[in-house]
């Protein structure tokens, strides 16, 4: 967290929810992807793998077209926390686009397909997602030839 954040209060764009099969999240990315440390959801302890090394996770606030009205000034920014199989997504998205990594102003889109194996009675299945991302070059590109030549 930076200093002005501390300062001001908040904790950033609401978290992206994915509640069902099908759901995607998506935009523009709208600020440096960060790295920060797993916190348990119901305490806000930070998390550790039973080695003791701590459960990492990407940060990533993109521009989105949602809207919550029960969300004061909400202006559709999102946080997608990619962790565990939503990770590996992402990574293939990047390598996919010829990207070496996420960058302002690039688009990424994060599906939820299906829950995968129940692997532990009483645990819910992990959710399994698929990513697309477009390296900000790209979307510049893409906009200069839609402007040079419109659709329709």
């Amino acid at each position: 967290m930076d200093a002005n954040s501390f300062l001001m209060g908040g904790g950033g764009a609401p978290t992206a929810k994915f509640p069902t099969p099908g759901t995607t999240v998506g935009g523009r990315i709208t600020e440096q992807p960060k790295v920060e440390q797993q916190r348990d959801i119901q305490t806000g302890e930070k998390k550790f793998w039973n080695n003791g090394d701590p459960m990492m996770q990407l940060v990533v606030t993109v521009q989105t077209d949602q809207r919550d009205h029960a969300l004061e000034d909400d202006d559709g920014k999102r946080r997608i926390f990619v962790k565990g199989q939503m990770k590996n997504a992402v990574a293939d998205a990047v390598r996919a686009a010829g990207a070496r990594g996420l960058e302002v102003g690039g688009t990424l889109a994060v599906t939820y397909t299906h829950d995968g194996e129940q692997k532990q009675r009483g645990f819910s299945a992990p959710k399994q997602y698929t990513a697309r991302y477009i390296p900000a070059a790209h979307e510049e590109a893409l906009g200069d030839l839609l402007a040079a030549h419109p659709l329709g």
